[in-house]
């Protein structure tokens, strides 16, 4: 039987979108999430395509899904609570990992519990595969190669153009809302280290407009070192509610107090999981009216600017289900140059990697 794409959680917002994304490209996934009558709906509106009821949050069953060479997708999260069976089942099974975690926790803990066996087995899993953070990973390479020797640093904008006030799905909203008690993790000195998230800010060039980003957690700081060992410091900040990002490095402390008192972390830990629809999140037209801006600044060990790169691409939605839809595929081709738990540039190259940001959208933005 020929490999197959499964996506786990199609049920979703993220999901379904992945799931038009590889209709359109003429493949036939097989759905699989919890509920029986929403696959069904799915499915419905796909084309007919297989369904499997599954407990996303137990391994054999996930596994159950799975033969060697399959691809997994999923987007099952947040991660940090629900995404390990997904990732447990991939290696089992001899299959390949896709996932759209934007939690660098959860995929530091994935490199510790499954890189070497996935290596060994010539599995190649990709976390964080989508808007969280390939456009990061291609800016930054793009930037530090530009800037000869003297590169010590990179920092990273995530930005999105037009209005977010209809953007955000709610499982975004629930992965940011947990996000904020996480530490965020930075490559520091050398090596990664976890800061309070929202504990600094920084400001990016966006289309000529000064726009100010809040420090947070991305898997640039675990794999651009692994390419560029002359780095000292790689940070990532998001910028998409600029107007309240000077405020944060004080909330975030305020937050940190709450959660530190006895019932605080509890609380806020249940406002955040409060209501368990994933489906829903802008609309076409909402998702028209935004689009998907990355800076990369790189700079020598004064502070010194090097090199900028500018990507802009479609909505952070869409880009996240083509990114998914188009690195599932390059999995299941066989396009992966590296096997473990690892990152965009390892798995396709550079160059492979732009060309894959191109062809879905994402391109560089002449300076």
């Amino acid at each position: 039987m020929p490999a197959k794409i499964v996506v786990l959680g199609a049920t979703g917002y993220t999901g379904e979108l992945i799931v038009e994304s590889l209709v359109r490209r003429g493949r036939q996934p097989l759905l699989a999430g919890r509920d029986a009558a929403k696959l069904a709906a799915v499915s419905a509106r796909h084309g007919q395509l297989g369904t499997r009821t599954v407990d996303a949050t137990v391994a054999a069953d996930v596994a159950g899904l799975l033969e060697p060479g399959d691809v997994l997708i999923t987007t099952v999260g947040p991660f940090e609570r629900l995404g390990w069976a997904a990732a447990q089942a991939a290696v089992d099974a001899g299959a390949h990992y896709v996932d759209t975690t934007g939690e660098v926790g959860f995929v530091r803990e994935l490199q510790r519990r499954h890189h070497e066996r996935a290596r060994a087995a010539g599995v190649t899993m990709l976390p964080a595969f989508g808007f969280d953070y390939v456009p990061g990973m291609l800016a930054g390479a793009l930037a530090i190669e530009r800037s000869g020797a003297g590169v010590t640093a990179v920092r990273v904008g995530y930005f999105a153009t037009g209005s977010m006030r209809n953007g955000i799905s709610s499982g975004t909203r629930a992965t940011m809302a947990e996000g904020i008690l996480l530490p965020t993790v930075v490559h520091r000195d050398g090596h990664v280290q976890e800061v309070r998230t929202g504990s600094r800010t920084h400001r990016f060039d966006v289309r000529g407009d000064e726009r100010t980003g809040i420090l947070v957690s991305g898997t640039e700081a675990l794999f651009l070192p692994e390419h560029y060992p002359g780095l000292k410091t790689v940070e990532d900040y998001n910028g998409w509610f600029s107007g309240i990002a000077r405020v944060m490095p004080v909330a975030s402390r305020v937050i940190g107090a709450v959660a530190a008192i006895p019932g605080g972390r509890s609380l806020i830990e249940r406002l955040a999981s409060a209501g368990d629809d994933t489906s829903r999140g802008p609309d076409e037209a909402e998702r028209a009216n935004t689009r998907s801006y990355v800076v990369a600044i790189a700079a020598d060990a004064k502070g010194a600017t090097l090199a900028e790169s500018h990507l802009e691409g479609p909505s952070t939605y869409n880009l996240t289900a083509e990114l998914m839809a188009s690195g599932a595929e390059g999995l299941l081709e066989g396009k992966a140059q590296a096997a473990g738990v690892t990152g965009p540039l390892a798995a396709f190259g550079r160059e492979g990697l732009e060309q894959m940001c191109r062809d879905v959208g994402l391109a560089e933005l002449p300076r």
